[in-house]
This record gives structure tokens, C-alpha cells and sequence, in this order.
């Protein structure tokens, strides 16, 4: 089954294929992406217009293009009224006229993932889920051809793009999905037909958007409420918030967790910093001693869920096994050489306060002097300030030196100081370029040096700027 153009005509009107429409070779947001065979959608965004860059696709080899606004000098046929002439010559490169390039996409995503039966595994919960969604993936892929989102694409956009990726070789879907408000799980669950939901654990991220702890709740379970009868919700047992959702599907429960009371459990966990960490898997009367490659004990949550997966869809054990050990699945939180023959841990794509307490338990595992360069947190709402202490008070068990970034992150180096931490060893900056002037003072030999901070934040400038690669400064 291959996707053509013909599927998009046929979303909005009753078209009916003739075999002349073109193949897609791919659907493409951004221009630089586009290649032949391409189809493009435009975005009307608030800081960059897609239609500007349209002449750009089909000059890339895109053989159409969606389009909310007619553009001068191209060929463009209008959807809007849901009729299409009776013939159509498909001039290459054509313009798609509709009056929502955003509901267009989606409604196509949904008409294409109708027409495949396989089962769907959809991720969800304030952190964690690109991890697990990789580590899911590996597992899966041991036994059945395996479609995953790629990077983060697990919005109202990312996702549809994904949908649109599948083929007729692949057996399952491995989809991450994120929200910003109440609905917009809803909205992916209705484009995607997850059979299996997971849940990761919840959090205060996007607090502000939302406005409480119980909207998060309720935003999130939308995954668990969406599934079928016949489907499987994936439960955190250590996490209450997530338990809770448990009442609100008709699906099966499973759960996982370090409570022996967990469907899959894990006990006698030892971390071996860089190396991994090592645990046992319990599953009825089964125990399995195991070592996967991710850094850090929070990650053993992260084995769990891919385990659980892997057994409701039937694999064995070996299956399980190699896809936990498969070193293709740590994201994010990477190792680079420092200066001075330090280490950097570079967890700078995102943060709040459950994932920078997780980083900071792994920096305390590694040898040598302990350095946190800690960024602002974020949309944590009214935990905003109550956040920030929370890192601050770990920061301080932890880090024999401490620099925050930011007006948000003082609230950390506030509290370091206040539940005891020498002044001498905290430092607190205002953005990016002083952080990477006061740190080339402060490196020693071999110090283990973490660097976290929100996106926004742009805390990979000092990664990038004191890598060892990288002559100093650089920003």
C-alpha cells in the first residue's frame, strides 16, 4: 500500500483514484527536509510562515503542497468546497487548497492509520517518555517491524507526520504523545487507535498551562481512557497519580514498579554509573538478573516499562533481554569529554524538578568532584518556587559545586545555601555566556560536571561552548 496523493484528495472529497496521482515519498514540514516525492504542508505559525518557503519545497523536488491561502503563480487546486472536478491534470508541482492545513494533515493521518491493523503503543507522562519510547522500540523490534516516532514528534503535529510514515511491512507503532492542555491526548489517541497505553509518571510539567496537579491527572489519563476492551494500560505502581487512572479504563491493567505488589517488579538495583545498572526482574515466579545500558537508577523504571510491553506482546524472555541491552536507546542524558579530562553529562534538552533530582542521584554516582550547573524550570506553575527548592536541597547533598543559571534557578542556589552548603561553593549567573566564563575558572581535573536546564533555557550553549573539542570560549 502505497501513500499518493490520491489518499489526501480522497480525505476531503469522495475522490476516486485513477493511478495517475503521484507518490509521496514523504510528508515534510520544513523545507530543508523536503526530497523528491515529497508532499509539503505549509504552516501559517506565529514566528515562521510555511507558505513562504513553498517555492522552496517544489525547487527541493515536493510534487504538491498544502496551502491555506492561494499563492501567485502556481497551480492550485481548491479542496475547501469538498468537490473536485471530474478530471484533474496533476501538473507537477500542485498546490492543495484547504482552509486548515493543521486539521488537514490530521484528518489524513487518521484516514491512513484506518486503513493498517496493527497494534499501537501509545506513551505518555511527564517525563521519560522518549526514553521509554526508544527502549519500548528496541524490544519490539526483536520479533515485528517496528514504526516509532521519530526524535520528540508527540504533538498535534508530530504525530500525524508519523501516522503518515506507516507502511504496509509494519507490524506495530511505537508513538509518543505529549500535551500541553486538557484534549490534545484525546485528539492523538482519536488519530492513533493506541491498543496499549504506558504511563510514565506524573509530574508539575506544563503546570502552568495547566493549572493543577489533578489537570495534569486528568490530561494524561486521556491515553488510558481511550483504549479498547481489549487493550492494556501500562501503570506505574510507584507513582499514586498514576494508579489512580485505573478506574477510569475498560482496558486491562498491568503494572510495574519496585513495589513487589507491581505485575513486574525490580529489586537488588545497583547502579555502575557510566556502565549501566544492574537488577533483578521479577515476573510471577520468574527473576532474571540483568544489566541495561542507561545511566542512572530512575531508568530501571524505564527497563520495566519496555518489559512489560515486550510480554503483553508475547515475546520471550531472550527477545526482552537483547532489546534491554541494545546501547541504541539512551537518549538525552549523554556523556561528553570535558576540559581537563572532565566529564560533562549533558541533560540539557528539558527539566523539572522529578528529571533534575534523577540527574543529580546519577551524578552522585560517579567518581571524581561533583559540579551541577543547574538552569531555570520552566512551566511548573504555582510549584515554581516549591520546585526549585526541592532540586536545591538534593543539589546540595550532592554537588561539591554548584552553579545555577537564571532568575528561576536562584531559588536553587537559595536553598543550597540555606540547608547548609558553603557559599564558597555555590554560584549563581544570569544566563549562558557568564555560566561558561565562571566554569572555565572553576573545572578541575576529572570533576563529573552536570548540565541541566529547561529548552528554553538553552543550557547546551555551555556543553557546546566547554567540550573538549570546542577551544574556549565559544558561544
Amino acid at each position: 500500500m502505497m501513500l499518493t496523493l490520491a489518499h489526501f484528495l480522497q480525505t476531503f472529497s469522495p475522490y476516486r483514484a485513477t493511478g495517475q496521482e503521484p507518490a509521496l515519498t514523504s510528508v515534510e514540514i520544513d523545507s530543508r527536509t523536503v526530497q523528491p516525492g515529497s508532499l509539503f504542508v505549509a504552516f501559517a505559525g506565529e514566528q515562521v510562515d510555511g507558505h513562504a518557503y513553498v517555492a522552496q519545497a517544489f525547487a527541493r523536488g515536493a510534487v504538491a503542497a498544502i496551502v491555506e491561502r492561494p499563492l501567485p503563480n502556481l497551480p492550485t487546486l481548491d479542496l475547501r468546497s469538498g468537490e473536485l472536478p471530474p478530471v484533474i491534470e496533476f501538473s507537477q508541482p500542485l498546490c492543495l487548497l484547504v482552509d486548515s492545513s493543521l486539521r488537514a494533515l490530521q484528518q489524513a493521518a487518521k484516514a491512513w492509520r484506518a486503513r493498517f491493523s496493527l497494534r499501537v503503543v501509545g506513551i505518555t507522562g511527564s517525563v521519560g517518555k522518549t526514553t521509554s519510547k526508544e527502549l519500548i522500540h528496541a524490544v519490539l523490534s526483536q520479533r515485528f517491524h517496528t514504526l516509532k516516532s521519530p526524535g520528540n514528534r508527540n504533538n498535534e503535529i508530530g504525530l500525524p507526520l508519523t501516522l503518515l510514515a506507516l507502511r504496509v511491512q509494519h507490524e506495530r507503532a511505537v508513538l509518543e504523545m505529549g500535551m500541553y492542555a486538557t484534549g490534545e491526548i484525546s485528539l492523538l489517541c482519536e488519530l492513533a487507535q493506541p491498543t496499549i497505553g504506558v504511563v510514565t509518571m506524573i509530574g508539575p510539567v506544563h503546570l502552568e498551562r495547566v493549572g493543577s496537579m489533578e489537570g495534569i491527572v486528568r490530561a494524561k489519563r486521556e491515553l488510558v481512557e481511550a483504549l479498547p476492551a481489549d487493550g492494556v494500560a501500562v501503570l506505574n505502581r510507584d507513582d499514586e497519580r498514576v494508579m489512580s487512572m485505573a478506574a477510569y479504563t475498560q482496558a486491562r491493567i498491568f503494572t510495574y514498579g519496585l513495589n513487589p505488589t507491581a505485575d513486574l517488579w525490580a529489586s537488588d538495583i545497583r547502579s555502575m554509573g557510566l556502565e549501566g545498572v544492574r537488577f533483578t526482574l521479577n515476573y510471577g515466579s520468574e527473576s532474571l538478573s540483568l544489566r541495561v545500558p542507561l545511566m542512572g537508577q530512575h531508568n530501571v523504571h524505564t527497563a520495566l516499562r519496555a518489559a512489560a510491553v515486550g510480554l503483553i506482546e508475547g515475546l520471550g524472555w531472550e527477545e526482552i533481554i537483547t532489546g534491554l541491552s541494545s546501547l541504541r536507546s539512551q537518549l538525552r542524558l549523554v556523556t561528553v569529554p570535558g576540559p581537563q579530562d572532565s566529564l560533562i553529562i549533558d541533560d540539557t534538552y528539558n527539566s523539572s524538578p522529578d528529571s533534575a533530582l534523577a540527574a543529580l542521584n546519577l551524578l552522585q554516582e560517579l567518581t571524581g568532584r561533583k559540579v551541577a550547573v543547574l538552569g531555570d524550570m520552566l512551566e511548573l506553575g504555582y510549584m515554581e518556587e516549591t520546585g526549585h527548592r526541592l532540586v536545591g536541597r538534593r543539589a546540595a547533598d550532592v554537588a561539591d559545586v554548584l552553579l545555577t543559571v537564571g532568575r528561576r534557578a536562584r531559588w536553587i542556589a537559595d536553598e543550597a545555601l540555606t540547608v547548609g552548603m558553603s557559599p564558597l561553593a555555590v554560584h549563581q549567573v544570569e544566563d549562558v555566556e557568564t555560566a561558561v566564563a565562571l566554569l572555565q575558572a572553576l573545572i578541575q581535573t576529572q570533576d563529573a560536571i552536570l548540565i541541566k536546564g529547561s529548552l528554553g533555557m538553552r543550557m547546551a550553549r555551555i556543553v557546546e561552548a566547554i567540550r573538549r573539542d570546542t577551544p574556549w570560549p565559544s558561544l
